[in-house]
């Protein structure tokens, strides 16, 4: 007797969950797609993000792509069980296995299977190219979708459909179901706030996002000052954090630093998606009080900016502004630096400009004094780290210091957004979630942000490539496996 087609759940509908489902359909599988918001609204963040990919080309990432990763990929832990982890996985002992880490092999993996998961998803007219970015200044390539993250929903959306994936909107899921021997068998979930029930499956793939929309969580995990950070884009409200808290519940690892998030510079005053502001290189950043609290400039603002959004949510109140003068205004294409849709606060002198940004107007005075004497001349070029840095001045400006002294003066209020949160769920090579002792909880997978990946700083342009590349590999990997499961005894 054949064994009946498997029938694999998936939870959420960003390019982590539309990879595993696609994957899973091209290998024969049923698979049914729960996605918490409407059809207009599906995708997640992934709609709104433009989805940068860190790679060289369509096959290859970038050279400093595992070492930040690495550099990334804990707190303090005991190194000689990090070492361990540099050895075939089979070979690991116990303690070493949960560790909250992101091992040498998940990252290996990531950087090896991110050319092939470019070449499938070209399969479904999704076309690549470097096109230009919101970065004036960077370190490292950054491949594109043409279109962004929509490109990629619609791309892999259409080819699940043609493959006959159910889809369930407006369906959320709430806590897994375990079967008499302890493996994953569905969700309980309710669609439009009905009723719940049972969907029952031979293998599920959480790929529902962190916990960014939940108030709760993040002040629990990210501290009670998480009050001043918002989502990047609307896709991130949908995120609750209901398939992080049922993973753990059933008694998954963690991992990803819980009490961070990936920071991103945006205009609060703006309600478009990822109104970010880059430019703040070029002039100086003052808090409420009209004093400056960290260096703009430490290095290409495309490696740096997390850092420096960080200082900002640090000040009173999560807010800060970038001050300038018309000079900014000559680098070229400077508005690729800016991205939101609120005009800048203008002012024909300093103290006028303060007024309107309502900090101290002798505070921004002296602050604006202080760092024009401490510019020094030399070479200066926008484009590249030029080395123009200030002298005697705490902190100080490491490139672009130009002294502020041409009107008219511009002002953007700068506040950190919560691009998604870093605390998740610990995974294998094969996108199975592992438990606390680091053993495949069977039946059950994960895909896209929920995957708790980076500690301290994120490895620009990787999230939306892990989503993919974890979502091809874990929907493959569930059909197999469960395909297997279910083979008739000989």
């Amino acid at each position: 007797m054949a064994a009946r087609k498997c029938h694999i759940l998936v939870v959420g509908c960003g390019i982590g969950g539309l990879a595993s489902a696609v994957s899973a359909l091209e290998s024969g599988a049923d698979v049914t797609i729960l996605e918490r918001a409407p059809f207009d609204e599906r995708g997640g963040q992934t709609r709104y993000t433009e989805a940068y990919f860190r790679m060289k080309s369509e096959t290859e990432v970038s050279d400093d792509f595992e070492m930040h990763l690495a550099a990334n990929s804990s707190g303090y832990i005991d190194p000689l069980l990090v070492n361990e982890t540099a050895a075939d996985p089979d070979t690991w002992p116990r303690v070493a296995r949960g560790l909250s880490l992101t091992d040498p092999d998940f990252i290996s993996t990531l950087a090896t299977e991110a050319g092939p998961t470019v070449t499938w998803l070209k399969r479904f007219r999704i076309r690549f190219d470097f096109l230009p970015t919101q970065f004036l200044t960077k370190s490292q390539p950054r491949l594109l979708p043409v279109g962004g993250g929509l490109a990629l929903v619609e791309g892999l959306a259409a080819e699940a459909e043609r493959q006959g994936a159910k889809f369930l909107y407006e369906t959320t899921a709430t806590s897994l179901v375990l079967d008499d021997s302890g493996r994953v068998a569905g969700v309980v979930a309710s669609t439009q706030g009905g009723p719940a029930r049972i969907i029952s499956a031979d293998a599920v793939v959480l790929a529902c996002g962190g916990f960014e929309g939940n108030a709760e969580m993040m002040t629990r995990y990210v501290g009670p000052r998480s009050v001043y950070l918002r989502p990047i884009c609307r896709g991130g409200y949908f995120n609750k954090g209901e398939g992080v808290r049922m993973a753990l519940e059933i008694g998954a690892a963690p991992n990803g630093d819980f009490g961070s998030y990936h920071a991103e510079p945006i205009d609060p005053r703006s309600g478009v998606s990822e109104p970010s502001v880059f430019i703040f290189p070029y002039g100086i950043l003052v808090n409420r009080s009209g004093h400056r609290f960290t260096d703009e400039a430490p290095g290409t603002v495309d490696a740096y900016y997390e850092r420096v959004t960080r200082q900002i949510y640090a000040q009173d109140g999560g807010i800060a502004f970038a001050v300038l003068d018309a000079k900014h205004m000559d680098i070229p294409n400077y508005r690729l630096g800016i991205r939101t849709d609120k005009p800048p606060i203008v002012a024909d002198t300093i103290e006028e400009l303060a007024g309107r940004i309502d900090v101290p107007p002798a505070g921004l005075r002296l602050t604006v004094e202080a760092y024009n004497s401490a510019c020094r001349p030399g070479s200066y070029d926008p484009l590249k780290l030029d080395g123009r840095a200030t002298e005697g001045l705490d902190p100080k400006k490491s490139h672009w210091a130009l002294p502020l002294d041409r009107a008219p003066y511009h002002a953007y209020p700068i506040i950190s957004a919560n691009v998604f949160t870093f605390g998740g769920l610990k995974v294998d090579r094969y996108a199975r979630v592992l438990n606390l002792d680091g053993y495949p909880i069977a039946g059950l997978y994960a895909a896209g942000e929920i995957i708790g990946t980076y500690y301290g700083n994120y490895t620009g342009a990787t999230s939306v490539l892990k989503g993919a590349t974890f979502g091809r590999i874990g929907g493959q990997h569930a059909v197999a496996t469960s395909a297997q499961d279910k083979r008739p005894a000989d």
